[in-house]
């Protein structure tokens, strides 16, 4: 080839890897909210009382219906994934648990995969979880029946009984049952973070406008929350927050009213307790991410997963094969 041939060629390689990278670092950079100074009283007041919790009355007086408790007690766990599950939905639990769930190592730190889930509307779906839980020693039950309206409580749950029995999870994954996660992908970018602490990070939703709409299943009254705009907060179906953020978050859910949704909720309770969601485009927020090999092998997440896809994505993403530039 002449020379303004391969030019044009190394024009156009440049000019896709600025396109793929540069997008992703550019809304990093402008969706990292500014630090917060910690000179708010009740923030400070939240901080410190999370670091000084203490969760031997919760140990005692259990609101569990099913609980894998013994799961992680006392265990070194560096990053604990709770999925969260509609009670019903025992063949797309197994599908994970064949699937991306079936990680229990990367570079030689433990992964730990649980669900969490709400009670069944039937008695016979009960009796299912109940042999399910006996099977596998992965599911986290709330006394609460399960539905659209108790979401947040079932966040609310997840926090509690992470900070209660698995106090030594170094990282917590909150993701949904719809999505594929890179575990690897994602556990590399853990491991390379300098600052251990106040890590809470996602898709960052910014200036998201509460639903005035009385009409809607999201309706959020003004007087449960007055400003016009929420918080920055991470987008739901996964984020990943530290061990210290999730004892925070849990003191500060008594300053919160559990009407907002779940992802809205954890965000409210971030700000209260000074911490700064962080954003990443690795997390794909609602968008399902077309497949190709190399790119997941890069994402952290996708949403919208069939399960027949979620079963071919992730043999090829598994086969140990690198990618090139």
């Amino acid at each position: 080839l002449r020379t303004h041939q391969w030019c044009f060629l190394l024009f156009n390689v440049l000019l896709f890897h600025v396109l793929l990278f540069g997008a992703d670092l550019l809304e990093e950079y402008f969706l990292r909210s500014l630090p917060l100074s910690y000179t708010d009283a009740k923030t400070l007041e939240i901080r410190e009382r999370a670091s000084k919790l203490d969760m031997d009355p919760l140990k005692a007086n259990l609101s569990y219906t099913v609980s894998s408790a013994a799961t992680c007690s006392n265990r070194e766990v560096f990053l604990l994934v709770l999925v969260c599950s509609s009670p019903e939905n025992r063949t797309r639990r197994n599908v994970i648990r064949q699937t991306w769930g079936n990680v229990t190592d990367t570079r030689g730190y433990a992964v730990l995969t649980l669900f969490a889930l709400g009670k069944p509307a039937l008695v016979t779906t009960q009796l299912e979880i109940n042999e399910e839980s006996q099977k596998h020693r992965d599911i986290v039950e709330g006394s609460f029946v399960d539905s659209p309206e108790t979401q947040t409580q079932k966040m609310l749950m997840s926090v509690e009984w992470t900070v209660t029995f698995c106090p030594r999870a170094r990282y917590i994954l909150k993701t949904d049952e719809d999505m594929f996660v890179g575990i690897p992908s994602l556990a590399g970018y853990l491991l390379s973070l300098t600052q251990p602490e106040d890590i809470y990070i996602g898709r960052v939703i910014h200036q998201g406008v509460p639903n005035r709409d009385p009409k809607s299943p999201g309706f959020v009254p003004i007087h449960q929350y007055s400003e016009e705009f929420y918080p920055d907060y991470c987008d739901g179906s996964a984020f990943v927050m530290s061990q210290d953020v999730a004892r925070k978050v849990y003191v500060a859910t008594k300053e919160v009213p559990v009407s907002v949704p779940p992802d809205i909720f954890v965000g409210i309770c971030a700000k209260k307790a000074g911490i700064t969601p962080i954003h990443s485009s690795r997390f794909s927020g609602e968008k399902h991410i077309s497949y190709n090999r190399c790119c997941y092998k890069f994402i952290f997440t996708s949403s919208n997963m069939q399960e027949d896809e979620l079963f071919k994505d992730w043999k090829e993403t598994s086969d140990g094969k690198d990618c090139s530039l």
